[in-house]
């Protein structure tokens, strides 16, 4: 993607759009970016193949929501935004450009929403989404009422977007296709830079030349906050600081600006002290386990300390941290099982969910329902990926989900799965979604946690575990840890498709994953 192409944030202001349609609305950056809009008084539609939850709450709001791709849908638009997962001869950015219409990337809409707010935009290879939530919590807190777009849904908020009437803008800020450099932030926070996204990039030097680029267009009077901790952070910093730039650091490293120490992590939720400059800040703490949590969270205190926010504001609300939906998040409990839902498909980003996860299974075991997200990405980090899926007890498997990839021969799952250094018989490769439920009903005991993770669809499991589960106390017949209804069948393969949706895979876009307007989007 050429970003130079595109029209920088300042330029445009959000009332300068017009009536504004969206390609695929129901997608979470996509929904995000119309609750915005209509928050904001101005006129929204938007189209889409399936009846996403977010959609409910944009007709709410005044949205007008077309359930078909059709050139109609244009009529009356003034302007129309597309993700970078909808192609470009899609039939509705075709009749757009036939008319005339200003036709704009989800980043381009969203840098005029921006316009006049000084933006607080957090980038990074993981905790993106967790970290804006942190951050946009903490300014609500400190009485600012920030406007925010989040690549997910505070959990017990529900809505990852709004228009709120302070000076603060809070945003998600994606590299994944570039978009992030037509950004202009006052406050840039760059969690990690790791590999990923070469499919744009190639090497990890250029992914790390672009992290540069994005926090060299940091406003000069604002400031960078990047993880003294993390190798690509710590290289970034020193990069920057040399050309002298104003960048802060944070972590548990000694030479850290906000610096970490006593961080522990149970079940119940992870704490740490905090301290800048040889003073002590106090304890901060978070009602959701992890290290790599309470890692995140610095961040936030750096920020609000770095804006003279009052820190008791970040230290509350932190302390009422519920969780982002889709990070970490419980769906429920069924035949003494629990589920999870978890994001994550980068290796590091597994790794810390899964050892996370260990110790809330206690002395339970830990079973993982894993569907790889984008063909590149498991077929170039296939041994890291791998040895992640290994620190579970037992692994459950579904085919890449790679809306629009072809599959060479020897790529996917099958080949996947032979990595994964498990036992046989504590592995699984299963061909059809319908499989999936019926195998963990199989394989999981009382006392055992079961996470749903990786590439968006896989969110719509949890559900069905758990009425499998539920099925096998249903029938005294059929004791916990075997099948309900014997053969597990099905042989609907879903490289692209999930139950339901068919052809038009799982977005609204023909093909697009429901996060495939996400500004985390694979």
């Amino acid at each position: 993607m050429n970003t130079a192409q595109f029209t920088p944030a300042g330029t445009l202001t959000a009332e300068d759009l017009g009536t504004i349609h969206l390609i695929g609305v129901g997608g979470v950056g996509m929904s995000g970016l119309a609750r915005l809009f209509l928050t904001r008084g101005i006129r929204v539609s938007g189209s889409e193949l399936r009846e996403w939850p977010s959609l409910a709450g944009m007709r709410a709001l005044g949205g007008t929501i077309h359930m078909s791709h059709e050139a109609s849908n244009l009529d009356g638009v003034d302007t129309v935004v597309y993700s970078s997962a909808i192609p470009q001869d899609h039939l509705e950015m075709v009749e757009a450009r036939r008319r005339g219409l200003r036709v704009l990337h989800r980043s381009e809409a969203l840098a005029a929403a921006m316009t006049g707010r000084r933006t607080v935009a957090v980038a990074g290879t993981h905790g993106k989404t967790t970290t804006t939530s942190m951050v946009t919590m903490v300014l609500q807190q400190a009485g600012q009422d920030p406007s925010f777009v989040i690549g997910g849904e505070i959990s017990e908020v529900g809505s990852g977007a709004h228009h709120g009437t302070g000076e603060y803008f809070v945003v998600e800020a994606d590299e994944s296709d570039r978009s992030f450099l037509i950004y202009r932030p006052y406050v840039s926070i760059i969690t990690n830079v790791e590999a990923d996204h070469l499919n744009t990039y190639g090497d990890l030097a250029t992914l790390e030349a672009a992290f540069a680029e994005f926090a060299r267009l940091t406003d000069p009077d604002g400031f960078i906050i990047t993880c003294a901790d993390d190798p690509g952070g710590r290289r970034l910093a020193e990069t920057l600081r040399a050309e002298g730039r104003r960048v802060h650091t944070y972590g548990e490293a000694a030479d850290a600006d906000l610096r970490l120490t006593d961080i522990a992590s149970s079940a119940r939720g992870v704490r740490y002290l905090a301290g800048i400059d040889g003073r002590s800040l106090g304890e901060f703490r978070l009602p959701v386990p992890g290290r790599h949590m309470g890692l995140n969270s610095a961040s936030a205190v750096l920020t609000a300390y770095l804006l003279g926010l009052p820190l008791d504001a970040a230290e509350g609300a932190l302390a009422a941290f519920p969780g982002v939906r889709r990070r970490f998040e419980r769906k429920g409990v069924a035949d003494d099982v629990l589920v999870y839902d978890e994001y994550a498909y980068h290796p590091t980003s597994m790794t810390l969910a899964l050892q996370t996860l260990r110790e809330v299974a206690g002395d339970g075991r830990l079973i993982v329902v894993f569907q790889p997200y984008r063909l590149y990405r498991t077929r170039d980090l296939q041994a890291e990926i791998a040895e992640s899926l290994a620190i579970a007890d037992e692994v459950v498997l579904l085919e890449v989900f790679g809306p629009g990839e072809l599959r060479q021969p020897g790529e996917g799952s099958a080949a996947l799965i032979e990595a994964v250094s498990l036992p046989a018989e504590r592995k699984v490769f299963v061909d059809s979604w319908e499989a999936a439920p019926a195998e963990v009903a199989r394989r999981a005991r009382p006392g055992d946690v079961v996470v749903t993770m990786g590439a968006p669809p896989i969110s719509l499991m949890g559900d069905q575990l758990l009425d499998a589960l539920s099925a096998r106390t249903a029938d005294p017949a059929t004791p916990a840890g075997t099948t309900p209804g014997g053969d597990a069948g099905g042989s609907t393969t879903i490289g692209g498709t999930v139950p339901g949706v068919g052809g038009a895979g799982v977005g609204g876009a023909g093909g697009a994953a429901p996060d495939g307007a996400a500004p985390a989007a694979g």
